[in-house]
């Protein structure tokens, strides 16, 4: 109600950054997004970067679909992201990597292997809010820190050559939910 957004909005967007450790939920029902609120993310591994195999313990980066919730997730609840995306998937096929692994979730908890846990009381609220909206209106952008606040640097060292090119589409999209609304 605070927001003036009416429950629930017809679209949600999660936006994640993995250096801040936080997750900032959008939403909207006509027009422009509205910043509703922020979460922490109390647990994520690996570091800024793409996943690019299984096992690598690295958070994806991009932006993704929530494809599905699941009420009995050994991590309390959890939303399933559509990782490997069309364009890991691409990727992957240009580079020749195969394996590029699964099962990536918004988790309860306080745990995880290259899932982001956002702990219990989070995930209740979201998996609800989901729920309602329906996962064909919720997409979740993550990326290695806030480009709102500091440029993506997809030129570094330890990136694949098209980071660049991710780390653009990143940018664009979070360029949408401007932090001065925050």
């Amino acid at each position: 109600m605070r927001a003036n957004v009416a429950y629930p909005p017809q679209e949600i967007v999660l936006l994640a950054t993995k250096k801040e450790k936080e997750l900032e939920l959008w939403a909207r029902n006509q027009g422009n997004f509205t910043f509703i609120r922020s979460y922490p993310i109390r647990k994520a591994s690996g570091q800024a970067g793409p996943k690019l195999r299984e096992g690598d313990k690295q958070v994806p980066e991009g932006v993704y679909r929530i494809t599905h919730l699941n009420p009995n997730s050994l991590f309390h609840l959890s939303m399933g992201l559509d990782y490997p995306n069309s364009y890991d998937l691409m990727r992957a096929a240009k580079e020749g990597r195969t394996n590029l692994g699964g099962d990536i979730y918004i988790h309860g908890k306080a745990q995880s292997t290259g899932c982001l846990a956002v702990g219990d009381i989070a995930v209740e609220e979201l998996f609800v809010l989901v729920n309602q909206v329906g996962t064909h209106n919720a997409s979740v952008v993550i990326a290695p820190h806030d480009p709102r606040r500091e440029p993506l640097d997809g030129f570094s060292d330890n990136l694949p050559r098209w980071a660049v090119e991710l780390y653009a589409d990143i940018s664009r999209e979070f360029a949408k939910f401007p932090k001065s609304d925050i």
